[in-house]
């Protein structure tokens, strides 16, 4: 994926702006963090379940998924914008945004997808 392509992938989840975290640019839905993309080896922050699926992505996929001491103790894996699969990275954004977006909000896009799948 490009940094565009990226950049309107994370654009698309509803209430989700520019911010900041900890004074890197970043990205919030509702206020709460949702993801950023790192300049500083072209990497997106991605949330996932557990540490388990972390660490089976990396061992599977070393060249896309990685990870710095900074998130380690975290369910938290860093996507490479170039490799990541484009599916593979909506699903796991989408995941987060169900998580930490109003329920009013979710709500409103599940209806949306049911009355248009591609939306």
């Amino acid at each position: 994926m490009s940094p565009a392509e990226i950049l309107a992938l994370i654009l698309s989840f509803p209430d989700t702006e520019p911010g900041t975290s900890y004074g890197y640019p970043s990205f919030k839905t509702a206020g709460k963090f949702f993801t950023r993309i790192r300049a500083e080896d072209d990497s997106v922050v991605v949330y996932l379940d557990s540490i388990d699926q972390r660490d089976m992505l990396i061992e599977a996929e070393p060249e896309t998924f990685h990870l710095t001491d900074h998130y380690r103790a975290y369910a938290i894996v860093l996507a490479r914008v170039s490799l990541v699969d484009p599916d593979w990275l909506r699903h796991a954004l989408d995941a987060r945004w169900r998580k930490i977006a109003p329920r009013k909000s979710v709500k409103a896009r599940e209806a949306l997808q049911s009355a248009d799948p591609t939306a």
